[in-house]
C-alpha cells in the first residue's frame, strides 16, 4: 500500500514545517485546492496506521516531508516534524508491517526553489545531506529506502510543461533537473548506505510503455523514440548506460542539450551507483504516432463514467502491459530485484444510501494487475513487492479531490474514512495469497 505526504498529511504549517513548492503552487493559484486538510493524516496516524494493520498488508510506502525535517531544505532539522516520522515508523513497526519510506515525492522545500532548486547544481548535495538525516535517524528500524519518485515528472511535467510545481516550461530546465535528480538520487544511495549498513536502496521511476498507433512505420519509429524520451532516458543511465544516444543526438540537433555543461566528470558513474531494488510506478501504456514522439497525455480525456477499458484518469486499462514491462525490464537490464511500487485506478464510485462503497471496477482492475505480476514472476522476472496506489482518496495534485485511487473514502466534510469494497476484497487477496 502505498501514500504520499502532500497528498495526505495536511497540517503544512504544523509544528514547524516549511513551505514547499507545492504549496506555493496552490498559493499562486495553480491547483484547485490547497495542501489542508488533505486527509488530515498528520493528526489521525493512529486511525490509519489501524486501517493499514486490518487490510492485512506487510509493507506500506509512505513519503517524508523534507520541509518537515528540514523546514528550509537545509539548516537545523526541526525535531517536531521527524518526530511525526519516527511515531510513524514505530507504529507500523508495532504492527508488523515493514516501512518503505520514500524521500523525495516531488514537494521540493521552496527555500531551495528560490536558489535554483532541481535546475541547480547545489541541489544533489542538499538532497545528500537530507538523506542522511533522515536515514541517521530512522535506519535503526527502516532497512528499504526508496530515494526519488517519478524523477520524469518532477522534470518534465515540473520543468517542460509547467502544469506541475515549480511550473517552468524550458526543454533546458527539464534536462538539467531530471539530471540532477539521478545524480541525487545516487548521492542518497551512498548516503543512506553510509548509515544503515544493511539497507536496500532503489529509486521509483514511473514508466509508459509505448507501442505503434498503426502499422505505419513512421509511427513504428515515433513509438522508439517516445521510448527514450519516456522510459530509456532514466532506465539507461541508472544501470550504467550512460543516456541513451540516439535520443542525445535528438536533443542536441534540435538545441536542446549541452551535455558538455549538464553533465559534470564523475556524474554517470554516480547516476549508476548499485541499486538493491528498481522501484517501477505502472499505470497505463500508450499508442504513439508520428508527431507525438513527445506527448505524454491520456489516450481518452479524463473524467467521470469513462468507456469500458479506461479508468476516470483517461488510461486505458492494460495489465497485460504491466506484466510485459516486467520481463522486458528483467530481460534487458537484470536489476537485482523489480518491486512495483506503485499500481492503481481512479474511480470515483461514491457511497450508497447504506454508507457502502461498491467500487467493482476497481477490484476487477486490481485483480488483473495483481494476476499480471503472478505471470511475470512465473516468466522470471524477479519481481519481490507490490504497493497500491493509494490507501485512501486523497490530493490527486492539480485535480484535486475529483480523482479517486483509494481503498478507502474520504468525506470531504468530516474526514471520516470508510473502507470500499476494494479494500475488503484486497484483504481477501492478500490472505490468499499468503495462503
Amino acid at each position: 500500500m502505498a501514500t504520499s505526504a502532500f497528498q495526505i498529511e495536511g497540517a503544512s504549517r504544523a509544528d514547524g514545517k516549511g513551505e514547499s513548492i507545492w504549496d506555493r503552487f496552490h498559493a499562486d493559484g495553480k491547483t484547485p485546492v490547497g495542501p489542508d486538510p488533505a486527509c488530515d493524516h498528520y493528526h489521525r496516524l493512529e486511525e490509519d496506521l489501524d486501517l493499514l494493520a486490518y487490510l492485512g498488508v506487510d509493507a506500506y510506502r509512505f513519503s517524508i516531508a523534507w520541509t518537515r525535517v528540514l523546514p528550509e531544505g537545509t539548516g537545523d532539522v526541526n525535531a517536531a516534524g521527524l518526530g511525526f516520522y519516527d511515531r510513524l515508523v514505530d507504529g507500523l513497526v508495532e504492527r508488523g508491517i515493514e516501512p518503505w519510506p520514500t524521500l523525495y515525492h516531488w514537494d521540493l522545500p521552496q527555500d531551495l526553489q528560490e536558489s535554483g532548486g532541481w535546475v541547480s547544481r547545489d541541489i544533489v548535495h542538499q538532497f545528500e545531506n537530507y538523506a542522511r538525516v533522515v536515514s541517521a535517524r530512522l535506519g535503526d528500524r527502516v532497512k528499504n529506502w526508496i530515494t526519488i519518485n517519478e524523477p520524469w515528472v518532477a522534470a518534465f511535467l515540473g520543468h517542460l510543461y509547467g502544469v506541475f510545481a515549480p511550473g517552468l516550461t524550458d526543454w533546458n530546465s527539464a534536462l538539467r533537473a531530471g539530471h540532477h535528480l539521478l545524480v541525487g538520487h545516487g548521492l542518497a544511495v551512498s548516503a543512506i548506505k553510509g548509515e544503515v549498513s544493511e539497507a536496500a536502496v532503489g529509486p521509483g521511476i514511473d514508466c509508459r510503455p509505448a507501442r505503434p498507433a498503426s502499422d505505419d512505420p513512421a509511427d513504428a519509429g515515433a513509438s522508439v523514440v517516445f521510448d527514450g524520451f519516456r522510459n530509456r532516458w532514466f532506465f539507461d543511465p541508472l544501470h550504467g548506460r550512460g543516456y541513451p544516444e540516439d535520443i542525445m543526438r535528438r536533443y542536441s540537433d534540435l538545441g536542446r542539450l549541452d551535455a558538455g555543461e549538464m553533465i559534470e566528470v564523475g556524474d554517470m558513474e554516480v547516476i549508476a551507483t548499485a541499486n538493491d531494488f528498481l522501484g517501477l510506478n505502472y499505470y497505463t501504456t500508450l499508442p504513439v504516432s508520428a508527431g507525438s514522439e513527445e506527448l505524454d497525455d491520456p489516450e481518452v480525456d479524463p473524467g467521470p463514467d469513462p468507456s469500458d477499458g479506461y479508468t476516470e484518469m483517461g488510461w486505458a486499462i492494460d495489465p497485460g502491459g504491466l506484466r510485459d514491462y516486467l520481463v522486458d525490464l528483467h530481460e534487458e537490464y537484470s536489476p537485482a530485484s523489480l518491486v512495483v511500487t506503485e499500481n492503481g485506478a481512479s474511480f470515483s464510485d461514491g457511497p450508497n444510501d447504506d454508507g457502502v462503497v461498491h467500487d467493482q471496477r476497481r477490484i476487477d482492475y486490481l485483480a488483473a494487475h495483481v494476476r499480471a505480476v503472478v505471470d511475470a514472476r512465473a516468466a522470471g522476472a524477479p519481481v519481490d513487492g507490490y504497493f497500491v496506489w493509494s490507501l485512501m482518496d486523497n490530493i490527486e495534485w492539480t485535480q484535486g479531490y475529483d480523482q479517486k485511487f483509494g481503498l478507502i473514502w474520504v468525506d470531504r466534510d468530516t474526514l471520516e474514512r470508510t473502507p470500499k469494497a476494494s479494500f475488503d476484497w484486497y484483504r481477501s487477496e492478500i490472505e490468499r495469497l499468503r495462503g
